[in-house]
């Protein structure tokens, strides 16, 4: 049975999933493909998934660093 390890969230936002001692353990992440010889995969947090939907706070959290790490990119 194939799984499904990665799933696109909104907003270029997405979650990474595992299990480990029972688990179910997310990662929510971002590409940056500024460069076009690299593309880079930014994971922003993990996190312990209790319930079958992400959290959109969680979602949220994410949004926020993502558009933080290109405003400062940005700047230099």
């Amino acid at each position: 049975m194939t799984q499904d390890f990665f799933k696109k969230l909104k907003n270029d936002i997405w979650e990474f999933r595992t299990k480990y001692e029972g688990l179910q353990i997310r990662l929510l992440a971002f590409w940056d493909k500024s460069n076009n010889k690299e593309t880079l995969v930014m994971a922003t947090h993990g996190f312990i998934k209790k319930v079958d939907k992400v959290p959109e706070n969680e979602i949220e959290r994410a949004i926020r660093i993502r558009e933080r790490y290109f405003e400062t990119k940005s700047k230099k």
